[in-house]
């Protein structure tokens, strides 16, 4: 067949069945992107003849003789078309995974002032801006206003995102490139007693087939960190028990996808069934079936396996029973909540290869491609400088690429065939195999004095680690920390455990168990004021820490790492939020009932244990300087404010930076790009590499290098008015406010934009989102029944930034990545629970929830 593709023909055979996205990638169209392959998400939309479609949704056969345009055919960097300008003009992307389609589809609009946006717009999901700069780039607002540090810089890669032009992890052709796929467990809890792979391994097209008689015996885990010790090695490549439904059995290597895919049906294993455990509360009970009871306790670092219990914390300073007896008021509940997915739009996915000089080579999505090539030299017996792992731009990590999912069996892959060798996750897969935000349980007590003093915290928290233990042991740890730490209480008592079970793995996601215990505390908190009789925002006023304070929850001598010093960015986030929810007022139809609601978060600005970062800045030719640092861009924005420190520095502009980045043969090392270190950490090692450089005109070269082991803290506070009918359950936000403690602005627009997408992802598992699990089987595979908020759902946030300087970051700057999410639920639930008078215990606070609670039932 012959179609037109971007202006040049293009002369292709189409397979039966297949749609036009795969058969352009095929071909080397990449600037289509595949983000669902179920029409869900809009990042593979095309223009076919002139009207916008989802290429995974059309046969490939019937683009014979038609015109395809993708955003690379719209224009390119040097000559963009004038939609591609106002994205750029706008800032209307982060990652950038799904721009190439908003563009696409933007172009196609009747531009009239009455075009409905929230309709034309539907069929296209970004998970990162909230929307709000996208709308920008329709109406043609442009936000991006300078070149100098503390000004909206547009990012470097900005003309070539949304040309479609930048390249995300699997955009390049690679020659004799073999496909991965991978058989999973039917069974949730199995012990496989044999397999056979003659048959598979003999099909057209096959070039391996791997088990676990081919996986290396090295336990590791697949969440990574800077100390590896502080996660459970409970993983193997491939292992011969399975404890999750889904789990790696066995995996084809083919030289294609649908060959090897064709393969995993004709592999034949024989099951051992073994009994399975799927709630929390069971599994640490005595009798019930061990996850990981093979496991030994120290040298898996797995506090109790007889007891499915990855870590625990049980503590308390002061007297809280006592405390409690007192008190003139107490509130007690136990708030619950869901599963939910990162939803990036770019999939996990890595291509792998030996190098010229017999090196295992890694292209992947990460954020953490430094500890990736050193935990795949532990598991794999190898030397680091045997290995190399980096990443080009990736879709969206929210802490979902602080895992390693992919590489691993790639590596192996590439091992066993000496060739190059991909696998990609399907959003199937994403939804079964990665791992989801942990589900928590959290009772808490909190208890006061009629002039509004908290004496007494104790929460009791109960997370569902699922069938490994990646994270299990920070997110318990961090997620009681910050979210008690940020009152000032002399009775304080944590009960805190991570519990193994037979569903699908939790692990790392944005404010790292932050945002489950906060909508807990705050909720509490809450409910305390209202029993007391004060307003709520004064009730947190009176009890937040304060400059100088320590911050700590159960220990009676606090970290010495962590400190809150200089201006009160708590104060002035909760004044702030107080002052926009009264300079405005709404009123509601009849049948509606109108609430306000504002909760508090506090986040520690680098993760504990040091968070490292090695930097180089050097003097290139016509004025232009290089910098190599390791941290990833996936849409958080460090690319551009490295940029501009450098530029500062350097006295010049952002333009004259040339930034090589996330590679592990640049740089020294970089832990990784979470828990927002990426300018608070890395941007610090720039700029004091940019600063040396300046100060020494003889210099060609400089380094830098930041160890964050000294943390600070940071504050935002969230604030919403909302209509509620009781009738239907349904929830409007009429205003939404967040207040940040960001310390020094560094680059508004982007900053902005950070707080709105973290919003509008804590509005989506606030109200709508949920992976259903049944009996340890992931209902939920797809968009379409898994609600990632569209445009429609998004109500505009007005942010505002506290006035503070932080002596650690860079010139000042507070890390704002995780930040933004941890306050939103909380204060909406605060607000719904105003205008019910009954307060929900359960997220998503779906509209079935809603209106069992308005006719006086449990949610």
């Amino acid at each position: 067949m012959r179609l037109e593709v971007d202006g040049q023909p293009l002369d292709a055979e189409a397979r039966p069945g297949q749609v036009l996205r795969t058969l352009l990638r095929e071909n080397g169209v990449f600037a289509v992107k595949k983000g669902c392959d179920a029409g869900d998400c809009g990042a593979c939309s095309v223009l076919l003849d002139g009207t916008p479609v989802h290429s995974c949704l059309v046969p490939a056969h019937r683009a014979e003789g038609r015109t395809v345009t993708t955003a690379a055919g719209l224009g390119t960097p040097e000559h963009p078309h004038p939609v591609q300008r106002a994205f750029a003009d706008a800032g209307a992307f982060q990652c950038g995974f799904c721009t190439a389609g908003f563009v696409v589809t933007a172009s196609a609009l009747d531009r009239a002032p009455h075009q409905d946006l929230d309709h034309a717009l539907k069929g296209n999901l970004c998970r990162c801006t909230g929307y709000r700069s996208i709308r920008d780039a329709v109406a043609g607002t442009v936000n991006v206003d300078g070149d100098a540090l503390g000004a909206s810089v547009a990012p470097p890669a900005a003309m070539r995102v949304v040309t479609g032009h930048e390249e995300y992890t699997l955009d390049t052709t690679t020659t004799g490139l073999l496909h991965l796929a991978v058989l999973g467990s039917p069974h949730p809890s199995a012990r496989i007693r044999s397999i056979d792979t003659t048959a598979a391994a003999a099909l057209p097209g096959v070039v391996a087939v791997l088990t676990h008689a081919d996986s290396p015996a090295t336990l590791f885990s697949t969440g990574r960190h800077q100390n590896r010790a502080d996660d459970p090695d409970d993983t193997l490549v491939l292992d011969p028990v399975i404890r999750f439904h889904g789990q790696r059995v066995a995996a084809v290597v083919a030289e294609s996808v649908a060959a090897a895919e064709r393969a995993l049906s004709s592999i034949v294993v024989d099951y051992e069934v073994l009994p399975a455990v799927f709630d929390p509360l069971v599994a640490r009970e005595p009798g019930a079936h061990l996850v990981h009871g093979d496991k030994h306790p120290e040298t898996s670092r797995i506090d109790a396996p007889e007891r499915n219990t990855v870590a625990e914390l049980h503590a308390e300073r002061g007297d809280t029973a006592a405390a409690i007896e007192k008190a003139d008021a107490v509130v007690t509940g136990t708030w619950t909540t869901a599963r939910v997915t990162h939803a990036a739009l770019e999939t996990h996915a890595t291509r792998g290869w030996l190098d010229a000089d017999g090196r295992l080579v890694l292209r992947t999505s990460s954020q953490v491609p430094y500890l990736v090539r050193d935990e795949i030299a532990h598991i794999f017996g190898r030397s680091r400088d045997t290995a190399r792992v980096f990443t080009k731009r990736v879709g969206g990590g929210f802490g979902g690429k602080q895992e390693l999912l992919t590489e691993d069996i790639v590596a192996l892959a590439v091992l066993a065939t000496g060739r190059p060798v991909q696998y990609e996750f399907t959003r199937a897969d994403e939804f079964q195999r990665a791992p989801l935000r942990h589900p928590m349980r959290v009772s808490v007590t909190a208890a006061g004095t009629a002039d509004g003093i908290l004496t007494a915290l104790h929460v009791d928290q109960l997370m569902d680690t699922g069938a490994y233990g990646n994270h299990g042991r920070g997110v318990m740890f961090h997620s009681v920390h910050e979210s008690v730490a940020v009152y000032r209480c002399a009775n304080v008592r944590i009960d805190a455990q991570s519990v193994y079970t037979n569903n699908p793995p939790s692990g790392a996601f944005r404010g790292y168990g932050l945002g489950q215990v906060i909508f807990a505390v705050e909720s509490a908190i809450d409910e305390l004021a209202r029993k007391l009789g004060i307003d709520p925002i004064e009730f947190r006023r009176r009890n937040v820490v304060r400059p100088g304070d320590p911050i700590r929850t159960i220990e009676e001598e606090p970290p010495t790492d962590i400190a809150y010093d200089g201006d009160h960015g708590a104060g002035q986030v909760l004044d702030l939020v107080a002052s926009a929810l009264a300079a405005t007022s709404d009123t509601v139809e009849e049948g509606w009932l109108l609430g306000e609601g504002t909760a508090l978060a506090m986040i520690a600005t680098i993760p504990p244990r040091g968070h490292f970062a090695d930097a180089v800045v050097r003097r290139l030719a016509d004025g232009f300087f290089e910098v190599e640092v390791g941290t990833a861009e996936f849409g958080n924005g460090s690319t551009t404010v490295h940029a501009q420190l450098a530029a500062d520095a350097l006295g010049t502009t952002p333009d004259r930076i040339r930034i090589r980045q996330s590679d592990t043969d640049v740089a020294g090392h970089d832990t990784g790009a979470y828990g927002s270190t990426g300018v608070v950490v890395a941007g610090r090692a720039v700029h004091q590499a940019a600063t040396a450089l300046a100060a020494d005109p003889t210099l060609t070269e400089a380094r830098g290098h930041s160890d964050g082991a000294s943390r600070s803290v940071a504050f935002n506070a969230h604030g919403f008015r909302v209509a509620v009918h009781p009738a239907t359950g349904e929830v409007r936000i009429l205003k939404s406010v967040q207040a940040a403690d960001a310390g020094t602005v560094l680059n508004p627009e982007q900053l902005r934009g950070q707080i709105e997408g973290g919003t509008a992802q804590a509005i989506g598992s606030a109200l709508y989102e949920e992976v259903l699990v049944e009996e340890g089987v992931v209902t939920t595979s797809t968009f379409r029944n898994y609600r990632v908020p569209k445009i429609g759902d998004i109500p505009p946030t007005e942010v505002l930034f506290a006035e503070t300087h932080d002596p650690l970051g860079p010139l000042g700057a507070k890390s704002m990545s995780e930040a933004p999410y941890n306050p939103v639920a909380p204060a909406l639930a605060n607000a719904i629970r105003d205008a019910l008078g009954v307060r929900p215990y359960s997220l998503p606070i779906s509209r079935d929830r809603v209106w069992r609670l308005a006719l006086g039932g449990s949610d």
